[in-house]
């Protein structure tokens, strides 16, 4: 499995060409550390807390800045088994993050309480995968 942590430049850039004023879902896939591995030099790196525990600190600290962007968690759902793609994929959270606009989305990552919360989201994340999506009416059909 390739891991994946944080966002490539080149794809951030792709990100921040599209439409800025349309509203985005923001699909994030992640599996934790069974170990948080945070710097060192970090307050809580000798609490040994697990990634699932870095993970919620990171939830707790931006949280804040979601909702103060407009946005909102739309969607959760815990992982089963994939019956496509590669089996080592197991995610450990899973969620679509609503925002008003892909505008509140680049708000919130440069808002520097964001900013801060970061370090636990590293210290938390062996890889995920974060997806743009547009919304779309739903329907009865595969379409």
């Amino acid at each position: 499995m390739t891991e994946y942590r944080d966002t490539d430049r080149a794809q951030f850039e792709i990100f921040k060409s599209l439409d800025r004023t349309t509203p985005i879902h923001m699909l994030n896939l992640v599996q934790f550390h069974d170990h948080a591995a945070y710097p060192d030099d970090h307050p809580l790196a000798s609490e040994g807390l697990t990634g699932a525990q870095a993970y919620a600190n990171y939830g707790i600290a931006s949280g804040p800045v979601l909702k103060r962007v407009g946005g909102e968690i739309i969607w959760r759902g815990g992982f089963d088994v994939s019956l496509i793609g590669d089996p080592s994929e197991q995610w450990d959270a899973m969620f679509i993050a609503h925002y008003p606009t892909a505008g509140a989305f680049l708000a919130m990552v440069t808002d520097p309480e964001y900013q801060k919360a970061v370090i636990h989201r590293q210290a938390a994340v062996v890889t995920s995968r974060l997806i743009r999506t547009r919304p779309l009416p739903p329907t009865d059909i595969f379409a």
